[in-house]
């Protein structure tokens, strides 16, 4: 047992060092570039799915083994490294430190959470809303890091808001019985938990209230604990409260992101693989993608919203309706307060707020209206069409927050109430983000192993791989276009569980084109609803980034996460399915087989 535990210490060592070995047969014994590039791609995608290294430094391995066995130049793998997505990246970095920087987040969200009301369901739902909005252009990751300590606020002050209970806790053993009647005295409640705890009857122990219209609830010692703080919740309503709005949290920041190309790094890889690939499509662009995914994250989010609130906190359709109350719980106006408190500690709206809301909204209308489709976008107005892409827009508007001043000029004045510069004072005028800023917020890694992706597909391309792997997947043909679509979404969402969602998309996009062409589909009727089940990694904590900032906050047990993300998994499979074939067909004609997508399997009547 000790031999296997010292293995297991240093399994990521043994993963960087024997996976090359015993691969190394593939390329040694079959002499082909499809076998030197399939030895590539299983050693990169062994070290992705088992991040025995960085992700990033996984990313790099096709730029020294491509050149090594003859696949593609050197100087041609570094082109991959860096595409008009990277550009497009960098342009929605400088908008989200901006954002970060001066608050506009905070403001946002807490402005929302008050326009939706102060009952648990209406609560659940607000954040739910401002965090799948925040997610849109932001980053999945730094929007569940920005939301999360604002609901925490919350939650803090709802716990400590809480009427005064007068308390009796009654502990019996067998052997003798230990009575104390707690008046919310610290000291009383030290004294009966410690005695408690040495005789080992903490699981006898129970409460009952006075005072207080409150269910008897029981007291579990640990269970009804913070697991980080150590703070013990009141009652088990908390409790059941604090770990639906995390997995709101969580589960929202990667809803939101499904709707943008550029709300995660998913739909970033999929929409520059895709158009690399296929050149002629000009299908995907930001305006077609957010008309197909926007309704479908919608009625994702309501139906995760109404499976968590009854999943927590007992659905209650007085309690999901509040117009039909007259009356406002004592709670629930606490609840406000401490919402309204939060909000009139920021202030009013500053001039940074102000400038980096107006970027903010030019960079959305920019995106939309370059090439809308059915009217002539901006993008005709300027020169020939076809050299300008939502990269363009974005790093114009990025670029603008690197000279415009965070200090407001003295030749205007700020016509609102409480605008005034958060930096108002005789010091050197700085720019509204600075260059260390910007670094800060790059998710560089994140940069490369997009770029690693680029390569593999590339080589998977010029080897003759894909054509391989194609040809190998020509029986599915005989099965229905909506099994089809429904077992790739099924392995893809569970693959993304263990994997990073970036590394899936990698990985699999190739594939799935290939095959779309081999049995004769529109490649976009697999890969779209491939590319958002990859976001849909809800089960584990390790699923992704928002799942791990949000159970750090010790509310959450996994069990918790396995149970709640089982429910919103099979929601997205099938509103994404939905989707599909309701008006992602028409939108992307996907009945029939584009003539941008080389055909592979033509059966020529005689």
């Amino acid at each position: 047992m000790s031999f296997i535990k010292r293995v297991w210490k240093h399994k990521d060592a043994l993963i960087v060092l024997l996976t090359p070995l015993l691969l190394l047969p593939l390329p040694v014994v079959v002499q082909t570039k499809e076998a030197a590039c399939a030895y590539t791609l299983l050693i990169t995608a062994t070290y992705w799915i088992s991040e025995a290294v960085p992700l990033g430094a996984a990313a790099i391995v096709p730029a020294f083994l491509f050149p090594i066995f003859g696949i593609m130049k050197s100087s041609q793998v570094a082109a991959e490294y860096f595409k008009d997505i990277h550009l497009l990246l960098f342009g929605v970095v400088c908008l989200a430190a901006a954002i970060e920087k001066w608050n506009l987040h905070k403001r946002i969200a807490l402005r929302m959470v008050l326009a939706v009301g102060p009952n648990p369901g209406s609560l659940m739902l607000g954040f739910m809303g401002c965090t799948a909005f925040l997610s849109m252009w932001l980053s999945n990751t730094s929007t569940a890091a920005m939301v999360m300590p604002i609901a925490e606020a919350v939650l803090c002050q709802l716990r400590n808001s809480r009427p005064e209970i007068k308390t009796t806790m009654k502990c019996t053993s067998k052997e003798d019985g230990v009575e104390f009647e707690n008046d919310n005295s610290n000291d009383q409640k030290k004294r009966l938990e410690t005695s408690c705890e040495s005789n080992g009857i903490m699981e006898f122990c129970t409460v009952s209230t006075g005072d207080f219209d409150e269910e008897k609830q029981p007291f579990r010692g640990f269970t009804s604990t913070n697991k980080t703080t150590g703070q013990p919740y009141k009652t088990k309503k908390d409790h059941m409260m604090c770990k639906a709005l995390s997995l709101s949290i969580a589960y929202s920041s990667t809803i939101g992101g499904m709707t943008t190309i550029t709300g995660t790094s998913t739909n970033l890889i999929f929409a520059e693989q895709f158009d690399t690939r296929y050149p002629d499509c000009k299908c995907i662009n930001f305006g077609s993608w957010f008309i197909f995914s926007f309704p479908a994250a919608v009625i994702i989010l309501i139906l995760s919203w109404i499976w968590m609130y009854w999943l927590f906190l007992d659905l209650n359709l007085k309690e999901l309706f509040p117009f039909k109350r007259k009356k406002v719980s004592k709670k629930e106006d606490v609840s406000r307060k401490s919402i309204k408190e939060e909000y009139d500690r920021l202030g009013g709206i500053s001039y940074q707020e102000i400038i980096t809301l107006v970027i903010f909204i030019l960079m959305a209308l920019s995106w939309f209206t370059r090439d809308p489709g059915f009217i002539p976008g901006w993008e005709s107005l300027f020169g020939p069409k076809g050299f300008k892409t939502d990269a363009t827009s974005g790093v114009l508007l990025g670029f603008l927050l690197f000279i415009i001043p965070s200090k407001k000029p003295k030749l205007f004045s700020w016509p609102f109430k409480g605008g005034e510069s958060k930096t108002d004072d005789d010091s050197p005028s700085q720019p509204m983000i600075s260059w260390r800023e910007f670094e800060s917020a790059m998710p560089w890694q994140i940069v490369i192993l997009v770029g690693g992706g680029f390569a593999l597909a590339k080589g998977c391309q010029d080897s003759g791989l894909s054509n391989l792997i194609g040809s190998k997947l020509e029986p599915l043909s005989n099965l229905p276009v909506w099994v089809t679509i429904l077992l790739t979404c099924l392995i893809v969402t569970i693959v993304t569980e263990v994997a990073s969602n970036p590394a899936t998309i990698t990985i699999f996009q190739p594939i799935l084109c290939t095959l779309a062409e081999g049995i004769n589909v529109n490649p976009l009727f697999i890969v779209i609803p491939a590319t958002i089940s990859t976001s849909c990694a809800f089960l584990l904590p390790v699923a992704n980034p928002p799942n791990a900032i949000v159970f750090s906050y010790g509310h959450l047990k996994v069990l918790d996460m396995v149970k709640a993300g089982l429910g919103v998994n099979i929601i997205s499979i099938i509103c994404v399915l939905l989707a599909v074939f309701l008006w992602g067909v028409p939108l992307f004609n996907l009945n029939t087989f584009p003539k941008w997508a080389p055909l592979k399997n033509v059966t020529l009547s005689p």
